[in-house]
């Protein structure tokens, strides 16, 4: 029986595979509810400081399973829908960083899947393209969110307009794409900046998550957000361990995610 999601602790980072791979890792229902779970588990364990997301056997995700869609009435397809929103719903909840390693293809859902992540390590050779429209449809999986963020809203209507296909290396220039690097390292690279995260101050970098989360808010708002954040960092044990550790001149061991 096929197992639709992998999951597999290195330390205090948990990846999570898309395992579909004789379809390039494309989502059907039980993916769906499989990646959503296991995100969810995975902002739910204590021992998990940072996660990776990526696809097995060289592609990350060629969207979602043509093979499993039809035309049919809206009470009927809006249940699929919400399947996919609770995925990025649970990425942009959970605190805990989450970087895609993207080789392959990622393609309509599997772009917006990567782009989703707070990190999007691929390799140079790997093809990122917007390809809902090819079917007749505009995009979903919080596309309409990621994409104008890191391209601005011109190049971001063009890319869904057209869905013309960039490669790894070109997503790194333009911003879909944080960090390039050569094929078939994406995953190793993903596993070193989370491996980095993972010892960083988690209370730190969920706030930071936080505050950029895109939420509409008038800067004096974001002022008020920033006391508030930062008072309670303030009174927490890894502002402590950091002081003490820049005093005694060494690297500072935050702990879990508490007060």
């Amino acid at each position: 029986m096929e197992i639709p999601v992998l999951v597999e602790d290195r330390g205090a980072v948990r990846v999570i595979t898309l395992n579909r791979p004789h379809l390039r890792n494309a989502i059907d229902l039980s993916l769906r509810y499989a990646l959503a779970e296991a995100i969810e588990a995975a902002d739910g364990d204590a021992t998990v400081r940072a996660v990776v997301l990526t696809g097995a056997e060289g592609a990350f995700c060629s969207g979602g399973d043509i093979s499993t869609m039809q035309r049919r009435p809206r009470h009927e397809t809006t249940p699929r829908a919400q399947a996919a929103q609770r995925i990025i719903r649970a990425l942009w909840h959970t605190p805990k960083p989450v970087i895609a390693a993207v080789e392959g293809p990622a393609f309509g859902a599997g772009v917006a899947l990567a782009l989703a992540c707070d990190r999007v390590v691929a390799a140079s050779d790997a093809t990122l393209a917007t390809t809902f429209t090819g079917v007749g449809l505009a995009g979903d999986m919080g596309i309409f969110a990621s994409l104008p963020a890191r391209v601005g809203a011109p190049r971001a209507r063009q890319m869904l307009m057209l869905g013309s296909r960039i490669s790894g290396a070109e997503a790194g220039v333009i911003g879909p794409v944080d960090r390039v690097v050569d094929p078939g390292t994406a995953l190793a690279a993903a596993l070193e900046d989370a491996a980095t995260l993972a010892a960083g101050p988690p209370l730190a970098l969920g706030a930071i998550k936080q505050m950029l989360s895109g939420e509409p808010r008038h800067p004096l708002a974001v002022l008020d957000l920033e006391v508030r954040n930062q008072t309670l960092l303030w009174d927490s044990d890894d502002f402590a361990e950091g002081v003490s550790a820049f005093a005694e001149k060494r690297r500072p061991v935050f702990g879990p995610a508490t007060p």
